[in-house]
């Protein structure tokens, strides 16, 4: 893979996920029906994680390119990032009609990048549909998994620096 592939999705990701950081938390405490509250400390924690994740599984791939973990990890985050857009930002935006955060650099980067990156991928032919597919799944099902927890470690490192 092109560095400059991985240098496109990091770029995307982490635009998203610092709009995210900015605008989310604060969001959150009138979005009861699609995202529990969160406090800043919670939410920058956990984007930070999930942030360094996606480079891992980017560079991780870009290095390991005959590696089925790395491939399997990179185009499910692409995938992820993708229905990410979606799911929850799109459908929140047009329930609530009020922004989501996230959902312009959803729109206009992660949807546009990863699929150039996965269109790049494919025609290397690296991989199928059905592991695109499976992969996203999977990865987004773990990533969906990890967010809770992220947000209570955040939240108790936020408690234990105010202890201090």
């Amino acid at each position: 893979m092109d560095f400059y592939l991985v240098a496109l999705f990091c770029f995307a990701i982490t635009l998203h996920n610092m709009e995210e950081a900015v605008w989310l938390p604060k969001w959150s405490q009138q979005a009861s029906k699609f995202h529990k509250p969160v406090t800043p400390s919670e939410f920058h924690f956990a984007v930070f994680v999930i942030t360094m994740l996606a480079y891992l599984s980017a560079f991780y791939f870009f290095y390991k390119p005959a590696s089925e973990l790395a491939k399997w990890f990179f185009i499910g985050f692409l995938g992820s990032m993708i229905v990410n857009a979606i799911f929850p930002h799109l459908i929140a935006t047009i329930l609530m009609k009020k922004y989501a955060p996230g959902l312009l650099t959803g729109l206009f980067l992660n949807i546009p990048i990863n699929s150039f990156i996965i269109v790049q991928i494919f025609q290397k032919s690296y991989f199928t549909w059905k592991e695109l597919i499976i992969s996203t799944i999977v990865v987004g099902t773990l990533l969906l998994s990890l967010i809770p927890l992220l947000f209570k470690v955040g939240g108790r490192i936020a408690s234990s620096r105010e202890q201090k």
